[in-house]
């Protein structure tokens, strides 16, 4: 049996920071009564945060949706943010360059007595931590990862990054049940996403993904592969992409911030193109790896 107790890592709680062991939230936050906050996971890369700017953006998009008022600026979250890295750093021997982490943050309405309407005047519950982040394996980069497919239970509403999660919860299930890496799905026969990643394919030279939409929630990485292709000039549409279309794709990607961009070479058993990592795919890792190594020299000394 996997282990309940929580490591001692730095955390953020209303204002104070302590350790996970020691953060604690009233059982009336509407958060852990209705699901009621967003969130976003940021990754630090050599104790860089990166895409902060585009996080923060979306961020305040959620929040706006859900009618919360942003108990921060944006100063004011990376300030949180860069205050648990270096305390995380601090409590490691890992060279601090080479760590790659992520900051989570989590903002719920507040704490009221159970009542399904939105009440006025509550103080949002802030909740930042950070933690190592687990990239995935060299094998799986250089031998792709199996996927299934099933239909998008979920509400339309996946725009907002909501922390009632539920459904991608009972989605990722499907594909560890079967032994695969996500469940990609899709909604009246078109695709959305996966249970934890925006999906990608590729035909014919050119990168395909869901429009930005309320049925998909916009991953950061949407801006960053568009960027990427602009660079090595690879065409770049978004478009609604039929499930036949993507059993038919030469390639089929996976993005998050924890997977980056992976590629797909089995889906339902069958494999997608020549069964191998496909041009496109190396393509964009690259420049993955490249946007992060920018990142790192821009970052103020």
């Amino acid at each position: 049996m996997p282990s309940t107790a929580l490591p001692a890592l730095p955390c953020y709680l209303n204002g104070e920071y302590t350790l996970l062991p020691d953060a604690k939230v009233s059982v009336m936050d509407r958060g852990f009564i209705f699901g009621d906050g967003i969130y976003e996971v940021v990754p630090v890369y050599g104790r860089c945060l990166f895409r902060f700017e585009q996080h923060m953006a979306r961020l305040e998009r959620s929040l706006a949706e859900l009618r919360i008022p942003n108990p921060h600026t944006r100063s004011q979250w990376r300030a949180i943010a860069e205050q648990l890295v270096a305390d995380f750093a601090r409590g490691t021997d890992e060279d601090p360059e080479k760590i790659e982490q992520m900051v989570y943050i989590q903002v719920t309405r507040g704490v009221a007595m159970r009542d399904h309407a939105m009440l006025p005047g509550l103080t949002p519950t802030v909740f930042v931590m950070t933690n190592t982040m687990k990239l995935p394996a060299e094998r799986l980069r250089q031998d792709g990862v199996n996927c299934v497919t099933a239909e998008d239970f979920r509400w339309e509403k996946a725009h907002i990054k909501s922390t009632s999660l539920l459904g991608a919860v009972l989605a990722r299930q499907i594909s560890v049940d079967a032994g695969a890496t996500e469940t990609l799905m899709f909604r009246a026969g078109q695709l959305s996403e996966g249970a934890s990643s925006n999906v990608w394919i590729v035909k014919d030279g050119v990168l395909l993904g869901p429009p930005r939409d309320n049925l998909v929630l916009e991953g950061i990485r949407y801006g960053l592969l568009e960027e990427i292709c602009k660079t090595h000039g690879i065409p770049f549409e978004l478009r609604s992409i039929s499930r036949q279309e993507v059993l038919a794709a030469d390639e089929v990607l996976l993005s998050s911030a924890t997977k980056e961009v992976l590629p797909v070479t089995r889906i339902d058993g069958q494999p997608v193109g020549d069964g191998h990592p496909g041009p496109i795919y190396a393509q964009l890792y690259a420049g993955y790896q490249a946007a992060k190594l920018q990142a790192r020299l821009r970052r103020p000394a």
